[in-house]
């Protein structure tokens, strides 16, 4: 069994702040590891619904608690230039001391992908979000660790951009990169901290537990291959599972979590991320199981 464990939440940015301060504040309280937020335009069935954004609620969590570590899953391209988002990670950065990961990755072709467009525009193909991200996470990387940068690539340009005084967290904040093809594998060894996965959608509604298990033993495979090819140690990177994207029913009861958590850490995984419930949603779930899981679920998967 995995020793290093570790559980965290998704808390989606749709609270007025008077009620989603509360939720941030019961997370650290009921000792999760992180409580991430998406960083989105607008998303899926929440599109017609309140829908906040990420840096600004990140901001006031950070303010509002004390411990947890808090971040995005995830920022992508699709809506964000590196020079812009540097600023603002630093900013949270040394508002919460030192306590923010920044999941990223190359983004969907959701909302996110249109609402910048004009109706002439095509959003990004696959290839070109792979593109843009190549370019991104470098720059992103650079802006970072140095206090004035100055770049011009195919998609991004920084002119004397100037980033001081950096992040509290040396030589950066650290990387979460969501990737499951070979360029962002290649991406995940090189500059990521961790490794974030949701699973093989395909397998979302078609398939079975033991296929998506299959599936994401087949991702740290290459997430292993990538690092070897890097001249990295796998072993440096966390991988992170955000869940609510496979087949399983992790939070339909708390022995189906003490399953699906065990099995999933056996694979390799270090963090398991769980959505905060949202009532007549996809993460609709009993309160009252998601906190037993919160605070005894891991102590049930040495038994």
């Amino acid at each position: 069994m995995v020793v290093d464990m570790r559980l965290s939440t998704v808390i989606l940015p749709i609270h007025r702040w008077s009620e989603g301060q509360k939720l941030w504040q019961r997370a650290e309280d009921l000792g999760f590891h992180s409580a991430y937020t998406y960083d989105h335009l607008a998303w899926r069935t929440f599109r017609d619904g309140p829908w906040f954004g990420a840096v600004p609620t990140l901001t006031a969590a950070a303010a509002a608690t004390q411990r947890l570590r808090l971040g995005t899953l995830v920022t992508s391209p699709n809506f964000r230039h590196p020079v812009t988002l540097a600023k603002d990670l630093i900013t949270l950065d040394d508002v919460s001391r030192g306590r923010i990961t920044l999941g990223i990755g190359a983004g969907g072709n959701g909302f996110d992908a249109t609402t910048l467009r004009r109706s002439d525009e095509e959003a990004w193909t696959p290839r070109e979000r792979a593109d843009h991200f190549d370019e991104f996470v470098p720059l992103l990387d650079q802006l970072l660790r140095e206090p004035s940068v100055t770049y011009e690539g195919r998609f991004y340009a920084a002119n004397e951009a100037r980033n001081i005084p950096g992040c509290v967290q040396r030589p950066r904040l650290p990387f979460a990169v969501a990737a499951t093809g070979p360029r962002g594998m290649k991406l995940a060894a090189r500059y990521g901290q961790a490794w974030v996965t949701t699973g093989d959608p395909k397998l979302y509604e078609a398939g079975t537990p033991e296929q998506s298990v299959e599936a994401m033993r087949g991702q740290l495979t290459k997430l292993g291959a990538a690092c070897e090819s890097s001249g990295r140690n796998v072993a440096e990177l966390d991988k992170i599972l955000l869940t609510g994207f496979t087949p399983d029913r992790p939070l339909q009861s708390f022995d189906a979590f003490v399953d699906f958590a065990g099995t999933h850490f056996a694979l390799g995984f270090t963090e398991m991320v769980i959505h905060w419930p949202v009532p007549d949603s996809d993460f609709a779930a009993d309160e009252k199981i998601f906190e037993r899981i919160a605070t005894e679920g891991l102590s049930q998967l040495g038994r």
